[in-house]
């Protein structure tokens, strides 16, 4: 009986390779399961510990609080990319004792608000807030947008000025950002499980200039994290918001002539400091507020040296 010739050394190499690689696949595949922090659907059992109230509008449930005299002038807050409408907290309690109607919502894919299978774009998130002035019967009112919600702010007041009194922006969205591998399909669903999620609470604190101000920050975003569709979202609002500038819509904000109060920390490292020139550019009517040694959310960081101001304004209006 003839023996089996001895494998040669290219095929022991490829047999090699072949393990290493299914090794590496395996790998692959089980980093963002292992790292995924969504455990089941946004129901009405996890809502139950949510404050506020619920609407329903197109695209789903949308979680909103509401504070300030029922008389009082509305005053609608839009939060930014991932922080949800607890980020309003001081703000909707220092604007209310002001007598104004302070509303917050959770934006779609956020908070204790509904996650869509849809394109996370300007469109989606300024219908939402039409459809949420229309089904709180808020004709018109006073927009303060906070990073993202500055651009989404920008969006619905170039569309409908007729529904806005005046217009609040701090530390807006303002150039288009380069998304670079997040845009390639799988990549970019690899990279948001297994490096981006993981890390997103802690890395909220970076918006501050002093984080030691805020004990519990990254804590209390955690929550929002465990349900379906938070890194869908996620991920779709970088591919069809960040990627955008905000300018075309802040430049129709200005010629409208509408009133509009820019606010901006000087130790800006999220959406840098700088960009104030090109808001001040395209609204050439904004009167711009700069805030010394401050980061991204002012208005947690230090509420005392931006809500009186933000207050002064809108009852100039």
């Amino acid at each position: 009986m003839t023996a089996a010739p001895a494998p040669t050394p290219k095929r022991r190499l490829r047999k090699i390779l072949l393990a290493v690689g299914a090794v590496v696949a395996a790998v692959l595949v089980a980093i963002p399961l292992a790292r995924n922090m969504e455990h089941g659907p946004l129901g009405a059992d996890a809502r139950r510990q949510a404050p506020g109230q619920f609407v329903t509008l197109s695209h789903g449930i949308v979680h909103v609080r509401i504070a300030g005299p029922e008389q009082g002038r509305p005053v609608v807050l839009v939060h930014g990319f991932s922080v949800p409408s607890y980020v309003f907290d001081r703000t909707s309690a220092d604007l209310a004792a002001a007598g104004f109607r302070v509303i917050r919502f959770d934006l779609y894919g956020r908070g204790w608000s509904d996650r869509p299978k849809v394109d996370y774009d300007r469109r989606l998130f300024a219908d939402q807030l039409l459809e949420l002035m229309d089904t709180l019967q808020v004709p018109k009112a006073d927009l303060l947008g906070l990073s993202m919600g500055g651009a989404i702010v920008g969006r619905f007041a170039a569309e409908h000025p007729e529904r806005v009194r005046s217009v609040v922006l701090v530390a807006p969205l303002t150039r288009a950002h380069d998304i670079s591998v997040m845009a390639w399909p799988g990549v970019g669903e690899w990279l948001t499980r297994a490096w981006f999620l993981p890390s997103l609470a802690t890395s909220q604190l970076e918006d501050f200039a002093h984080p030691e101000r805020v004990a519990g920050w990254a804590e209390r975003f955690q929550p929002q994290m465990r349900y379906d569709g938070f890194g869908r979202a996620i991920l779709s609002t970088i591919r069809h918001l960040s990627n955008e500038s905000s300018l075309p819509d802040f430049e129709k904000v200005g010629k409208e002539g509408l009133p509009v109060l820019l606010v901006w920390g000087d130790a800006d490292k999220t959406v840098p400091y700088a960009e104030h020139a090109d808001v001040q550019r395209a609204i050439p009517q904004a009167r711009f507020v700069s805030l010394p040694g401050l980061g991204h959310l002012p208005v947690v960081e230090d509420p005392a040296a931006v809500h009186p101001q933000v207050g002064a304004f809108l009852k100039q209006h």
